[in-house]
């Protein structure tokens, strides 16, 4: 779907639709379908005990990520499963990468399959962002082989709206004029921050389209959903969204995940994953001369939902037992959300990372064990030997691949 939406006469709007969104489609499955021709237009799922990724030839049959293996199964006998192939995955992404990078030279990544690029300056050199956007789709397809949405308006916020609203391998301007025309028809829950219990907030109130928001005062709003929450779904109902597109500087966190499956997991088990996560991520950080100050412990539930938990450190580290111990206290902390919901999925990110890798090390004044000198000769075996060379003894018997990279939301 290639197309630009306009607006009714006397609606103005400064500055231009300048701003890209460009979001890869069905990203793993499409990487599993590009690389066997014979997986092309059938139902794919990318893994097995929980779905990480569905074609959209499987998503017509109701499935969706995060969904149980056996559910997804069920819904479509037919589909094809696939394991995941996470090298694979992250070479398509930088091959991607590449092309954004050639399009423009402002580019702002915000997940493994999709970016933000601002083209406001290549209007001589070029073309319009229009034109900007259909070469991108047909150079990510004819360099890369991968299907990718675009959309193009004044506001970040609005591009990804557009996006989606695309999908799926579409391509749609959202034009100054067009905005309130495009915007307001549209169900409360495609902006950003409004989830199930948000919406029914606002449903409870008649308030069920962006243009209801809208059309109401932002003190109503506010009086709903609090004054943080009001004030931002209000000003993006008039598509106020002043954040500039970043050019990339550096990863913001690294982190890894274990999908669990569903059933019932022993705290011990839930241990192991954290130390198995925890050293794959720190491991990595040391590699990339990166240290950080806040971790985050990811969690997903039997029922679907998230919950994160962070806590700041006061110095950078990339210490796995520093970083261990603030885990260990995270998820001891979740403990109650999880033995009253089950849990299918853990995760561990470090954030607040620092460029250069300057860490304030601290003298061992009570005797104890040089951490880092550790850290630094495992490090050597695992990259001598392999990553598998050496384990905790609480791993062994384990699956020793335990990890996989953070997925895209």
């Amino acid at each position: 779907m290639d197309s630009s939406l306009s607006g009714p006469r006397g609606e103005h709007r400064s500055g231009d639709a300048t701003i890209l969104h460009a979001d890869l489609d069905s990203f793993y499955a499409s990487v599993e379908q590009r690389d066997d021709p014979g997986l092309a237009g059938r139902p794919v799922i990318v893994g097995g005990g929980v779905v990480l990724a569905a074609s959209y030839e499987a998503k017509a049959f109701g499935i969706r990520t995060a969904m149980s293996g056996g559910r997804a199964r069920a819904l479509c006998p037919q589909a094809i499963v696939v394991p995941p192939r996470m090298e694979a995955y992250s070479q398509a992404s930088k091959d991607v990468f590449e092309v954004f990078h050639d399009t423009s030279p402002l580019v702002e990544g915000i997940s493994i399959d999709e970016a933000f690029l601002e083209v406001g300056g290549l209007a001589r050199i070029v073309g319009t962002p229009l034109q900007i956007g259909a070469n991108l789709r047909r150079d990510v397809a004819e360099q890369v082989g991968l299907p990718i949405t675009v959309g193009i308006a004044r506001t970040k916020f609005l591009a990804k709206v557009a996006s989606a609203f695309a999908k799926p391998d579409g391509l749609l301007l959202v034009p100054p004029d067009g905005e309130t025309a495009f915007l307001h028809p549209l169900p409360v829950g495609k902006l950003w921050g409004v989830g199930k219990i948000t919406a029914q907030k606002l449903r409870d109130f008649d308030i069920v389209t962006v243009g209801d928001i809208a059309r109401h005062d932002e003190s109503s709003i506010i009086s709903i959903l609090g004054r943080g929450a009001g004030r931002h779904l209000y000003a993006l109902s008039h598509n106020q969204d002043p954040r500039p597109v970043r050019a990339y500087a550096g990863r913001s966190s690294m982190g890894a995940q274990h999908a669990l499956g569903s059933g019932m997991h022993s705290r011990s088990d839930l241990e192991a994953s954290l130390m198995s996560l925890t050293d794959r991520v720190s491991r990595r950080m040391r590699s990339s001369t990166r240290t950080g100050r806040t971790i985050t412990l990811r969690l997903r539930f039997a029922d679907f939902t998230r919950a994160t938990r962070s806590q700041t450190l006061r110095r950078s580290t990339a210490d796995t037992a520093e970083l261990l111990n603030a885990a260990r206290v995270l998820l001891a902390d979740a403990a109650p959300m999880i033995l009253d919901k089950g849990i299918t999925l853990i995760g561990v990110a470090v954030s607040n990372l620092d460029n250069d890798g300057a860490e304030q090390l601290e003298l061992p004044f009570d005797g104890g064990p040089d951490t880092a000198a550790l850290d630094s000769a495992m490090d050597s075996v695992r990259k001598k030997f392999g990553s598998a060379a050496l384990t905790r003894g609480v791993l062994l018997g384990r699956d020793p691949d335990i990890a996989v990279p953070l997925l895209p939301d």
